[in-house]
């Protein structure tokens, strides 16, 4: 097998990962603050332990980014937080959706914060988007909790363009893997302040899950990703992530029966589909 054929199948291997997260939510008993907490924890030791292991050198080079990377660290804790509200209160489908409409935020943000124009063609794919999102949002009929879940979904969705976007600062300095030791290191000590207000029971099963979701789930997906990116552009990484919402959505469907309705499916097709040809036209620039 050469380099890159085993990189490609690396990447499709951490997206697989990364498209079971949210079906943790349904599975782990605790709110999803303590899920948070659980599996940041987790990711930042297995990840910290590895490092050491490997006697690899995880200082920055300035005091100030640890300050910085630390506030992204910040934004990380809170998108967790609304993604696993999101499965929690509605569907995963719902959630991985949601989720995978970060792009048009994007589209916005990028400009305000790089000083980059606005091009016409993003803003257009950004409102297609969008649409998409207004096909996945539940009807008022279909009580509170799902509109809530679709709410909170879309706050993960900006938080997780946020952080996305500050990221670009760090990730040209930095191996991608320190970037994400430290985060989500900031996160686990920024959620612990939770264990104040209440303690919830713990399972043995839960325990074993919050593992999983940490180390497998987390650190090692992360780690393929990030190998899988040495001889794969990152545009073909791009259109390989966007297969995350569907293998959530495959997983959820065949593990706990979460079938998504019509509505669902033709929105997820227009919001993946739209992000499917934006990155295959950024490629060509």
């Amino acid at each position: 097998m050469d380099v890159r054929t085993r990189n490609l199948l690396e990447i499709h291997l951490s997206v697989v990962l990364f498209g079971l997260t949210g079906l943790f939510g349904k599975f782990i008993s605790l709110p999803a603050p303590y899920i948070v907490l659980g599996r940041v924890f987790f990711a930042s030791a297995s990840m910290g332990l590895f490092f050491f292991l490997r006697k690899k050198n995880v200082r920055l080079a300035r005091a100030a980014d640890y300050a910085a990377i630390a506030a992204v660290g910040a934004v990380l804790a809170l998108h967790w937080t609304a993604f696993y509200l999101s499965v929690k209160l509605s569907t995963v489908a719902i959630g991985v959706l949601t989720f995978a409409a970060y792009p048009i935020f994007v589209t916005f943000l990028e400009p305000l914060l790089f000083r980059e124009r606005l091009r016409g063609a993003d803003v257009l794919a950004a409102f297609v988007m969008f649409g998409g999102v207004l096909l996945v949002v539940p009807g008022f009929d279909a009580g509170p909790g799902m509109i809530a879940g679709m709410i909170w979904g879309m706050a993960g969705s900006l938080s997780y363009a946020v952080m996305s976007l500050l990221n670009r600062k760090f990730v040209a300095r930095y191996d991608g893997s320190v970037v994400a030791f430290y985060e989500q290191g900031t996160a686990a000590l920024l959620m612990l302040p939770v264990l104040l207000f209440d303690r919830p029971h713990v399972t043995p099963a839960d325990w074993a899950l919050l593992a999983v979701l940490g180390v497998v789930l987390t650190g090692v997906a992360h780690s393929l990703f990030i190998s899988g990116m040495k001889s794969v552009r990152a545009q073909t990484a791009g259109v390989i992530a966007s297969l995350e919402s569907v293998y959530g959505i495959a997983a959820a469907a065949l593990f706990i029966g979460e079938f998504p309705t019509l509505r669902e499916l033709a929105g997820g097709a227009v919001i993946l589909g739209t992000a499917l040809l934006s990155t295959l036209r950024s490629s060509k620039e």
